[in-house]
């Protein structure tokens, strides 16, 4: 997804939509309009296509394939959008492990989230705490997911779970966060909320770690079979079996012809439209800023981590940050713009649940992500394995091979990464309620024809399609005259 150099899009004859960037929302946009009888054409600067939704081969070893980006999907099977779209009806599989997330910690038990809100409840020290918390929105999941992923400018559909919801996002976003009890539900909260990097406490992380831990406790926390591809195939494979078409390899730097919808940084619209772009958003998107970045480590292993705390191995999702006072202190430190001394580390091991990610010769791949100062060149290869070592002694001697992609070069496969800021600017209450620039609809631009999808737009990150959801309901409405779900 993105643009850089070279071609343009004025070479192609014309379409009634043109998407530029193949992530999921490109897609998903792409989706709804091919499905509403529009011709449709999806343009993407890589090589391959799904944006942050993609699975390599290893260098090293192509018979271990990585997740390129996303590799755990909360949202595939919640959102509206892939609720509509039936991912199974499309032949992809989808397994919700017995545990969603875990939380090593040290010198003690690590803290674990099963989909078993009550077994979650019965191993945490303060079980009732986390009760309180998750059980009146697990049992509104509907409604809580109506509110994290509206369009943030129509009601949501059931007011009171919004309101139970906002309050916690309240409490939790700020120093009543303390309100949760217990050492280890308070690491396993925050892990979860550090999806979305920012300072904490702050409305951002608790807003992520509601919605998260709430589909963790209730759908689980998926994993596709074969690797993330498999989404981003099956949303292509619907978009030409609708017409649409895909071109991968071809950069846009030029305007397209006719009604173009940009899965993309909001500020490629000033390298695309140069001095067509009115001044005032000019100067707006000028002043969009990016986030922290983050260090990408793919490991190679010959067996299963041995983790000090067995529990642990029964998890593809681990949170590798210590305490909440830990992650806490990282966080800080990287918005300040400094390495943090143990870095918050998402962890992904998909072969535990599927089987088919693991080689011949007994290889499987470990996807890390550590969280850096914004465009940092620096590679974390060491530290994360030697956090892993302060929690499972023996890793270093399963590491068959590693390569990492530092924040400074995150852009290389995904020039929406800038700076290796994975969210696109996005960790912000203002962009998760706003967007990008202040605008009555944040998918619009006011540059004709010209319309925004990507997580840079409410409802903000994640595999959910909302973004383009949002985008395509809006061009459907304004320049077909086209009423859609």
């Amino acid at each position: 997804m993105g643009l850089t150099g070279g071609a343009t899009a004025g070479r192609f004859a014309s379409v009634d939509v043109t998407v530029v960037g193949s992530g999921p929302n490109g897609l998903a946009a792409a989706v709804i309009c091919a499905r509403a009888g529009l011709s449709v054409r999806v343009i993407e600067a890589q090589p391959t296509a799904g944006g942050g939704a993609r699975t390599a081969q290893d260098p090293d070893f192509p018979g271990v394939r990585h997740d390129v980006c996303s590799a755990v999907h909360p949202l595939a099977v919640t959102s509206p959008f892939f609720k509509e779209f039936d991912l199974a009806a499309h032949r992809v599989q989808l397994v919700a492990p017995e545990v969603s997330y875990a939380n090593p910690l040290p010198e003690r038990p690590a803290a674990l989230a099963y989909r078993s809100l009550e077994r979650t409840c019965a191993e945490l020290d303060d079980g009732a705490s986390w009760r309180r918390l998750f059980g009146p929105l697990t049992e509104h999941v509907d409604g809580v997911l109506g509110f994290f992923l509206g369009d943030k400018r129509s009601l949501p559909p059931d007011l009171v779970t919004t309101v139970r919801t906002g309050l916690r996002v309240l409490t939790q976003g700020s120093p009543a966060w303390g309100l949760l009890r217990g050492e280890d539900a308070r690491a396993l909260f925050t892990g979860v909320g550090a999806h979305a990097i920012s300072r904490m406490p702050s409305p951002v992380n608790s807003g992520a770690g509601l919605m998260l831990g709430t589909v963790a406790h209730t759908a689980g926390w998926p994993v596709p079979v074969g690797g993330t591809q498999a989404i981003t195939d099956a949303l292509i494979a619907d978009l030409r079996a609708h017409g649409g078409e895909l071109v991968v390899g071809e950069p846009v730097t030029t305007p397209p012809e006719g009604v173009a919808i940009y899965d993309t940084a909001p500020t490629a619209l000033l390298d695309i439209y140069g001095d067509a772009v009115p001044p005032r958003y000019a100067k707006a998107l000028r002043r969009y800023r990016f986030g922290p970045g983050v260090c990408k480590v793919d490991f190679v292993l010959s067996g299963e981590i041995p983790w000090r705390d067995e529990r642990v191995a029964q998890s593809p999702t681990v949170h590798l940050g210590g305490t909440r006072a830990q992650m806490a202190l990282a966080e800080r430190e990287v918005a300040a713009g400094r390495h943090a001394e143990w870095p918050m580390t998402l962890v992904s091991l998909p072969h535990l649940v599927d089987p088919s990610r693991i080689d011949e010769q007994g290889r499987r791949p470990l996807w890390t992500y550590a969280h850096v100062p914004a465009g940092s060149p620096a590679d974390l290869t060491e530290t994360i394995t030697a956090m892993f070592e302060r929690h499972a002694p023996g890793f270093r001697d399963l590491v068959v091979s590693s390569h990492c992609v530092p924040a400074a070069r995150m852009s290389e496969h995904n020039a929406n990464y800038v700076g290796g800021d994975i969210i696109v600017g996005g960790a912000t209450l203002f962009a998760a309620m706003v967007g990008p620039t202040l605008r009555l609809n944040p998918h619009t631009t006011p540059i004709p024809k010209a319309y925004l999808c990507s997580s840079a737009t409410p409802p903000g990150t994640g595999v959910h399609g909302m973004c383009g959801y949002y985008a395509a309901r809006t061009v459907l409405r304004r320049e077909f005259g086209i009423s859609a779900r």
